[in-house]
């Protein structure tokens, strides 16, 4: 199917048959909106790319042990798959621009507090504060995006995911130069809250055109999401990807510096990975939203992945930027994962709700990849063994990938699936 064939229409159906879509704000506050969505997916991962550059003076500083580290390592995931599953109860009680507001706050008093603490253990709970911020910002900015975009889902996928990749590069590339420049980490660190503060200016000034709450009795549970297929495929397909992903930015320099690259080339060879991330947020968001179907974009990822893990198999040094720059593309599958939760449902609920569940036990599947990982490379003494696990991950995100790609949407599929059971029901 060509990209004209069908422009727009997975984001253009409307609710469901019955309910009333809510009336538009003006025009001046959509672009407050806005700009308010890319401002706060900025400030989403500078909790966790500002540190790794620094982790060394961090743990020094603070006398933290190799257990603190590793824990501190460990808190993304762990508050991601949190506080990103409590998030659609959160945004129903509270309201998701006030929710947004506390979690921009989250993370910017963690961040900024985080940076003043002499102990290892007030800096781990103060950074486990900034991670529960993103983590609420990881679930709700795509439903804010189809509640307020519903007709622009591409553009502001775009626009979030772009800001999100610019925050995570900033942040990771920052830290060092600030780092050495004042001679202090903890400025260095400290820094990345003044993000927070613009952030939540312009959701302050549109608290007061927050729409009303929802019918609680209409909100979508865990239960009710995974019960689903696209439930199930969208958890899959994004506990994949972020699996493959943590692996390769975890260990990737590691990799290439045991083949024999300097320590410069290899860094110069992560970042830029990371990097690539960033015209693949501002191409493919688009392009997605204008197919029905969006398999050929799956087997293009996958594709892409596998033909970089062969040429790191084969010949990992001789061949670097081409084997990085086809793993970057196949990273594209993030872009995807996020643009799907808007594609597949029809109501801002629902986006949350598929969000919700994907991004929380997906993350848990992500964190266990670089662990597993590592535990290959260390019992089988080099990197083929791990390299395999990866290309299975990467099988598997195909497999669930196609199932996810076809025309569908997770509110029909509950409705589909209720009303079965009471067919069911009825022929006893």
């Amino acid at each position: 199917m060509s990209a004209g064939s069908a422009p727009h229409t997975p984001v253009t159906s409307g609710p469901p048959a019955g309910t009333t879509a809510p009336a538009r704000p003006p025009r001046a506050v959509l672009l407050l909106l806005a700009a308010g969505i890319a401002l706060a997916a900025l400030n989403l991962r500078t909790a966790i790319t500002s540190v790794g550059p620094v982790l060394g003076e961090v743990t020094a500083g603070l006398g933290m042990t190799a257990v603190g580290a590793g824990l501190l390592t460990t808190l993304p995931v762990l508050c991601f798959a949190l506080f990103g599953g409590l998030t659609p109860t959160l945004a129903r009680r509270l309201g998701e621009h006030h929710l947004l507001v506390y979690a921009l706050t989250a993370v910017t008093v963690g961040l900024a507090t985080r940076a003043l603490v002499p102990e290892p253990w007030m800096f781990l709970a103060l950074s486990a504060v900034a991670l529960s911020g993103g983590a609420v910002g990881n679930v709700i900015l795509p439903a804010l995006v189809k509640q307020h975009f519903p007709d622009r889902v591409g553009l502001m996928t775009t626009v979030y995911t772009t800001a999100l990749a610019l925050g995570t590069t900033i942040a990771a590339a920052s830290t060092v130069p600030l780092e050495q420049s004042t001679g202090e980490w903890r400025i260095a660190l400290g820094a990345y809250a003044l993000f927070g503060v613009v952030a939540a200016v312009p959701w302050l000034l549109a608290l007061r055109h927050e729409p009303a709450p929802g019918d609680p009795s209409q909100a979508l549970g865990f239960r009710q999401v995974l019960g689903t297929g696209i439930g199930w495929q969208a958890m899959l397909y994004f506990g994949t990807q972020s699996s493959v992903a943590y692996i390769m930015f975890g260990w990737y320099a590691q990799m290439l510096r045991d083949q024999g690259m300097s320590p410069q080339t290899a860094g110069l060879a992560l970042s830029y990975l990371t990097v690539l991330g960033i015209p693949m947020s501002l191409v493919l968001p688009t392009l997605l939203t204008r197919l029905r179907d969006q398999r050929p974009f799956v087997v293009v990822f996958a594709a892409a992945y596998l033909a970089g893990l062969a040429g790191l198999w084969f010949s990992p040094l001789s061949g670097v930027w081409v084997w990085t720059t086809l793993v970057g593309i196949g990273m594209g599958s993030f872009v995807f994962a996020l643009t799907s939760f808007a594609l597949r449902t029809r109501t801002g609920a629902g986006t949350a709700a598929l969000s919700a569940s994907s991004q929380s036990l997906g993350y848990l599947m992500g964190g266990a990849g670089p662990f597993l990982f590592g535990l290959l490379h260390e019992a089988s003494g080099g990197w083929h063994a791990p390299l395999l696990l990866v290309v299975a991950l990467v099988a598997v995100n195909l497999g669930v990938g196609l199932l996810l790609g076809r025309p569908g949407h997770l509110e029909d599929a509950i409705r589909d699936r209720a009303l079965r059971r009471e067919a069911s029901r009825s022929g006893r």
